[in-house]
């Protein structure tokens, strides 16, 4: 009998005698993430179902991630596949307002600039010794778009999915903390108070519209054909916003599709930071490399607002620059905010959005061009 309620107690007790230092660790990083989440207010969407993911896994024998388990099958479906990240680019695309794009179209040269993080990261990723796969998808956390960096990680490198996917919306989400000093520091007082035109009121048919997702979409496909999925689902999403004929496919991919997905996706993120695999120094790189990539894209889109603000004459303040990231609309709104406290007549967040805008296209185009190029190379 007392060797019975032994046996009964040590299965009752068995997660706790298995529970290593690094499940602890790995445990107490989830709960850190759901911090981030709930009490900063930190990406909350993403960071408190990858943070409970994340906690769920690392307890000893629960057999989340195991063939068969619950969040394995997840994952094999929806991640494994690569559907998750363009279903979330779907109710991206029903959400955004390429409106602002129209005023001023050269804006959507700031959105290019601001992607040159993606392609000096992948290089500096390759020069301290990542291989070629790995470095790809360490590169595009320099997007600043969560869902591209899922897609191409899970891709190329899915055993860096987790570290590429929570630094990416890490640094998604620091922004409004880490633009500001660069922004300073690259910029002179008297160009952060310069007062911008403001952006031409253009009235937008309804046809423009609708025929800027199909255009961009068979244009870009023909470009950059690896980037398809997820260019071709965002531009669809827009579509279905655009067209005004199928509010209910638009609201779901607004609310129900994007919700159920970013929950699942969350989990399966979560899920792969075991701790066997995300306690190693290349972990470490991939967040410090992140950091260099938000660090030059803000960088390269405050020089090329500088080249942008010498043609026109001085009509350009390079600040918009630094909106040319995918990161919509807190780019835009930390360039509107630094203009703010420069000159209380400068309005800048117009123009800020037309380049967020246009950072949120190049994200894509720049990750799809760059798969082109290694797979037309035969590369990857």
């Amino acid at each position: 009998m007392g060797d019975a309620v032994a046996a009964a107690i040590g299965g009752f007790l068995q997660g706790v005698g298995r529970l290593g230092p690094g499940d602890a660790l790995m445990i107490a990083v989830g709960c850190a993430l759901l911090y981030l989440g709930i009490r900063r207010g930190l990406e909350p969407l993403l960071l408190v179902p990858i943070g409970f993911g994340a906690v769920l896994v690392n307890i000893p024998g629960s057999g989340l991630m195991a063939p068969g388990g619950i969040l394995r099958v997840v994952y094999d479906a929806g991640v494994a596949t690569e559907l998750f990240p363009v279903l979330i680019f779907l109710g991206i695309g029903a959400l955004t307002d390429f409106g602002p794009l129209f005023g001023d179209p050269k804006l959507l040269l700031l959105g290019a600039a601001g992607q040159l993080g993606i392609f000096i990261t992948l290089l500096l990723a390759l020069v301290i010794g990542f291989p070629l796969r790995d470095s790809v998808a360490v590169g595009v956390i320099g997007a600043m778009d969560g869902p591209t960096a899922i897609f191409v990680s899970t891709k190329y490198a899915p055993h860096l999915l987790g570290a590429v996917s929570v630094a990416a919306y890490s640094y998604m989400s620091l922004v409004p903390v880490v633009q500001p000093p660069i922004m300073r520091l690259l910029t002179t007082k008297e160009e952060r108070r310069r007062v911008m035109p403001p952006v031409k009121s253009v009235e937008v048919s309804r046809a423009a519209r609708v025929l800027l997702p199909i255009v961009v979409t068979i244009v870009g496909g023909l470009l950059a054909p690896q980037g398809v999925p997820l260019l071709g689902t965002l531009m669809l999403g827009n579509l279905l916003r655009e067209s005004g004929v199928v509010d209910r496919l638009r609201d779901a991919a607004q609310n129900e599709i994007a919700n159920v997905v970013t929950l699942l996706l969350g989990l399966c993120i979560g899920a792969t930071m075991q701790a066997d695999v995300f306690l190693r120094p290349q972990t470490l790189l991939v967040f410090g490399l992140g950091f260099v990539a938000i660090v030059l894209d803000t960088a390269a889109g405050i020089a090329f607002g500088k080249i942008y603000g010498l043609l026109s004459g001085g009509r350009i303040n390079p600040l918009i620059g630094a909106a040319g990231i995918s990161a919509y609309p807190m780019a835009a709104r930390v360039v509107q905010r630094i203009g703010q406290q420069e000159n209380r007549k400068s309005y800048l967040l117009m123009p800020a959005m037309a380049a967020n805008t246009g950072g949120q296209l190049g994200s894509i185009m720049a990750a799809s061009v760059m798969l082109a190029v290694l797979a037309g190379l035969g590369i990857v």
